[in-house]
């Protein structure tokens, strides 16, 4: 993480006010127990949250118990297999993770209990006492939203953040290309795919990480009027179709569709800062789970 972007994470929890003064005396109290459970670990973190604990959520533990005293702890995105083993390696047994640990929305698993590779996860994680508990609702709901904290930090935006209007950005006027290079550069990532015209210029953005869905992006766009989307995924047949069909209507609206996993990425590393000052005694570390796909 940059100098600038650490600098830029103190100011941010240094204007969420009443959340950080919870958090900092939750931290003294933590600091005279070296080893607090998940449960107290996952109450520090709700202590921030406006509203909660919400009544229906899919943040809830998908695997250990709340009374586990906590020897380390993992932010991730998805739990995989991956970052379980590098979780063992490292001696730390509490994941936090953004999305499912078992392939779907609201981790049923009825349906895969005769599934090998489910079972082989489900045993990795119970053999060696691993608790995981989804963050998705709650970071969403944080104010400000930590993984658009995240990812807007890692693209370089903050010095065009709004706090009145926290997904759209003002920029100077950039090329297309320029936008998609420096996504590319400062997430890592080979590729992304594009709608648009890349040497048209933009400068109002719509940022949309995640997967928030068509309807989401389309009523975004009617209401924020962007000369670009950059989102997380899509379903082909909606965002990208109407896209398509705004620039055949002579629209200057452009389209960079990122992927899932590093669109938010950055979010579950902005909880380090986030999170670590709140347990003085455990260590908080980031292990990306990255992106799924080669590009061929």
């Amino acid at each position: 993480m940059t100098t600038g972007r650490r600098e830029f994470l103190t100011t941010v929890s240094q204007a969420i006010g009443a959340s950080v003064l919870l958090g900092a005396s939750a931290s003294e109290a933590f600091a005279q127990q070296p080893a607090p459970t998940v449960g107290e670990v996952i109450d520090l973190i709700l202590k921030t949250i406006p509203g909660a604990p919400f009544p229906k959520t899919v943040d809830t533990l998908k695997s250990g118990n709340a009374s586990q005293k906590v020897t380390g702890i993992i932010t991730t995105m998805f739990a995989t297999v991956e970052v379980i083993r590098k979780a063992i390696a490292t001696n730390a047994n509490f994941i936090i993770a953004h999305e499912p640990t078992f392939y779907n929305h609201l981790d049923e698993t009825a349906w895969l209990e005769q599934d090998d590779v489910y079972k082989y996860k489900r045993d990795l994680l119970e053999k060696h006492s691993i608790a995981v508990w989804r963050f998705h609702d709650y970071i969403h709901s944080h104010v400000p939203d930590g993984v658009r904290m995240g990812v807007m930090t890692a693209l370089g935006y903050e010095k065009y953040y709004d706090e009145k209007n926290p997904r759209v950005f003002t920029v100077p006027f950039l090329k297309l290309k320029d936008i998609v290079a420096n996504a590319k550069q400062k997430l890592g990532i080979p590729t992304v795919r594009v709608i648009g015209d890349m040497d048209q210029s933009c400068q109002r953005i719509l940022l949309l990480p995640g997967a928030s869905g068509g309807r989401s992006h389309i009523q975004g766009i009617e209401s924020e009027k962007p000369d670009l989307l950059i989102i997380g995924e899509l379903s082909e047949w909606e965002t990208a179709e109407y896209v398509r069909d705004a620039r055949l209507k002579g629209d200057k609206l452009a389209l960079i569709v990122l992927g899932h996993a590093v669109s938010e990425e950055p979010g579950l590393e902005w909880m380090v800062s986030f999170l670590q000052p709140k347990v003085p005694g455990i260590k908080v570390t980031h292990i990306p789970s990255g992106n799924p796909f080669l590009f061929a």
